[in-house]
């Protein structure tokens, strides 16, 4: 089969696109011919070398986290699925075992979710890694009530549109700061109650209006987390989650955190369990099937252009959107 794979962690360049054995399944396992896959921000990271495992790359190593399609094949003690049925998943390339960019993969049927019939692989692998990320998020470490306030720092990037978009799904409120008014629309029609601009505007002035107290969660996004400017946003009690900014080392208010009694809770998608991962799969699949949640799609490309998709991911700054490739 054809795949998108390194022999040692370095740049874009060190991708290559050619012939690997196709998978053997397991018992517990299902093949799945890949129709879609996307880049996402922790390929980079493993590709690179930035972020390593307990297990060694198994090498060579075909890259990638995530992809929809079909299956073709069902291990002996799988049950609920059935060959030829649409499926996702998002747990690839973790722990000692082979990535999704690969015309055939074989993935452990209990990171398998049965995909949506009305939606078509393009929409759906943009919205798995982020949104997942952002539901387990908003559960685990925001702990996200109804009719409570959150303010999503980069809410027009893919993991912020997600937040948006369950966030409000759950029946909170939100504010969403970003930049330039094409993006700032982007975070509106998600269902932003107020968005931001970080460049120009006073957030303090502006969320007093809707949030005379404070906001109930302050969700930054961004590799540079500000907590001068976060934590007087906040109200008593209020929570500040970080899911990034792995080299930043901002000063914290320490009086003004603890005299409001905040929280601040680090996580990763990484660490999450299989029923945590099944919980929010629920949660995706729902929300996709009633047409709230979605992503922005930059480009479309072949799988053999993985090299290209990784390094336009880390050096285009005005990269807007998910990268897709298509085997």
């Amino acid at each position: 089969m054809k795949a998108a794979f390194i022999k040692k962690t370095g740049s874009p360049g060190v991708i290559e696109y050619g012939e690997q054995p196709a998978p053997k399944i397991q018992d517990n396992e299902v093949l799945i011919k890949v129709s879609a896959v996307a880049v996402n921000p922790i390929d980079t990271y493993i590709r690179s070398g930035k972020y390593t495992f307990t297990q060694p790359l198994p090498l060579p190593f075909i890259v990638g986290c995530d992809a929809v399609g079909v299956i073709a094949d069902i291990g002996s003690a799988v049950k609920g699925f059935k060959k030829g049925q649409r499926v996702w998943t998002n747990r690839m390339g973790m722990k000692g075992h082979q990535g999704s960019f690969a015309e055939y993969i074989s993935v452990d049927a209990a990171l398998v979710y049965p995909a949506p019939e009305h939606v078509d692989d393009v929409a759906l692998v943009a919205v798995l890694q982020s949104a997942a990320t952002a539901c387990l998020g908003l559960i685990r470490a925001a702990m996200l009530k109804a009719s409570e306030i959150i303010f999503v720092n980069g809410g027009a990037g893919s993991v912020g549109s997600a937040i948006i978009q369950l966030a409000t799904a759950r029946g909170a409120r939100v504010i969403a700061a970003t930049n330039g008014s094409e993006k700032m629309e982007w975070c509106k029609s998600l269902g932003a109650e107020l968005v931001l601009d970080y460049h120009k505007d006073n957030y303090a002035e502006k969320i007093k209006g809707i949030a005379p107290q404070g906001v109930d969660v302050f969700w930054d996004t961004s590799q540079n987390p500000n907590f001068e400017i976060c934590v007087p946003l906040l109200t008593q009690h209020g929570r500040i989650v970080l899911m990034a900014g792995s080299n930043a080392h901002p000063t914290l208010p320490v009086g003004l955190f603890y005299n409001k009694e905040c929280m601040l809770r680090g996580f990763s998608l990484i660490n999450a369990g299989q029923l945590e991962l099944k919980g929010c799969a629920e949660i995706i699949n729902r929300c996709i099937e009633d047409g709230k949640l979605k992503a922005k799609v930059a480009e479309v490309l072949p799988l053999s252009e993985t090299s290209k998709a990784h390094s336009m991911m880390e050096s285009e700054a005005k990269l807007w959107g998910k990268l897709i490739l298509k085997p």
